[in-house]
C-alpha cells in the first residue's frame, strides 16, 4: 500500500468559547491577525474565526456566544491535543515573559536543549507554546535538516539530549556537505 504524502500543516481548528474571547487571545495576546469570519458550515450554531499564525497558514476557532471561557486545563488524555507550538523570533522570545506578566498571564519557561520554550494557556485551557530554536538554519537547508543531523550526532555519542554542541557540529556537517556539492 502506498502512503499518502502530506506536505505540511494546512490549518488547525480548536473549539473556543466566544468570538471576543478568541479575538482577545489569538490576536490581542499572540498577535495573530484576524483574517476572516463565517458560520461553521458543519454546525450552524457555531461561528468560524480564522487567524494567521505568521506563516500564511491558518489557525481557526469555532465559537458560540452561549459558551463561556472554560478557565481550566484542557484534557490531557489519549487522543487529546497536548499543546500547540508556535515559532517566535529570539527577540520576541526574550520580550515574551515581561509582556505576559504585564497582562497577568501565567507561564513557565523551559530549555529544551535545541530550543527554548514558554508555555501558557488560552482562556479555555489549551496549552500554547512559544518556541524559539537556538540556531539559525543555514541557507539552503531547513530547520528539520539541522535537527536530524544533531539527533544522529547525539545518538552516535550516546548523549541524553541534543545540546548546543550537537547543533553546532550538525550545522558544520551540513555546510561541509553543501560545499562538497557546489565544487
Amino acid at each position: 500500500m502506498t502512503t499518502i504524502q502530506v506536505q505540511g500543516v494546512h490549518h488547525i481548528t480548536i473549539v473556543g468559547s466566544t468570538r471576543q474571547s478568541a479575538i482577545d487571545f489569538w490576536q490581542g495576546v499572540l498577535g495573530m491577525p484576524f483574517v476572516l469570519e463565517q458560520p461553521n458550515l458543519g454546525k450552524p450554531d457555531e461561528n468560524h474565526l480564522y487567524f494567521d499564525p505568521g506563516d500564511g497558514r491558518l489557525l481557526t476557532v469555532f465559537t458560540n456566544e452561549s459558551r463561556t471561557d472554560a478557565r481550566r486545563d484542557a484534557p490531557r488524555e489519549i487522543g487529546c491535543v497536548e499543546h500547540l507550538a508556535f515559532n517566535v523570533s529570539r527577540a520576541t522570545f526574550q520580550q515574551a515573559p515581561a509582556r505576559l506578566t504585564a497582562r497577568g498571564i501565567a507561564f513557565i519557561q523551559r530549555d529544551r536543549g535545541f530550543m527554548d520554550s514558554i508555555y501558557l494557556h488560552d482562556p479555555n485551557g489549551m496549552k500554547v507554546e512559544l518556541a524559539c530554536y537556538k540556531f539559525e538554519t543555514p541557507e539552503g537547508f531547513r530547520a528539520v535538516d539541522v535537527l536530524m543531523a544533531a539527533q544522529r550526532l547525539r545518538m552516535e555519542r550516546g548523549d541524553h539530549h541534543i545540546t548546543d554542541e550537537h547543533l553546532a557540529d550538525a550545522i558544520a556537517q551540513l555546510l561541509a556537505s553543501r560545499d562538497r556539492l557546489e565544487r
